[in-house]
């Protein structure tokens, strides 16, 4: 179960990595971001933004597969206490995106950010 749960939550931030991606690209989904302040693109100096998401994103993954063993075995017992951190970040992701105004934005991330959570907590609870 543990390696099951890293490797889907991998997966989802490779997903939401090229979401972010896209963004900082000037893909026009501004609406499903940000709480929904921008329609179509984000403004050029509002896409750093997605760009410290893309960051975070990749270090969680890397966090998280760590702590499931799939990386060097010293970073195995770093990564429990940095799993932790991912947990409250995802738990935070989920409930900034279940009270976001954008409709949008909720009915995409909050089903992402739940699952996001639910894995991190296998992984960092094993």
């Amino acid at each position: 179960m543990l390696e099951f749960a890293a490797l889907l939550f991998a997966l989802i931030v490779v997903g939401v990595s090229a979401f972010q991606v896209a963004l900082a690209m000037g893909a026009p989904w501004g609406e499903f971001t940000l709480g929904g302040r921008w329609r179509g693109r984000l403004p050029m100096k509002v896409r750093v933004i997605p760009l410290v998401s893309l960051l975070l994103l990749l270090c969680f993954g890397a966090v998280i597969l760590a702590r499931a063993g799939f990386l060097a075995p010293f970073v195995h017992q770093r990564a429990h206490s940095l799993a932790w951190v991912v947990v409250g970040y995802c738990a935070l992701g989920t409930i900034v995106n279940a009270i976001t105004p954008s409709r949008r934005e909720r009915n995409l991330w909050l089903p992402v950010l739940f699952c996001m959570l639910i894995l991190s907590l296998v992984v960092a609870t094993s």
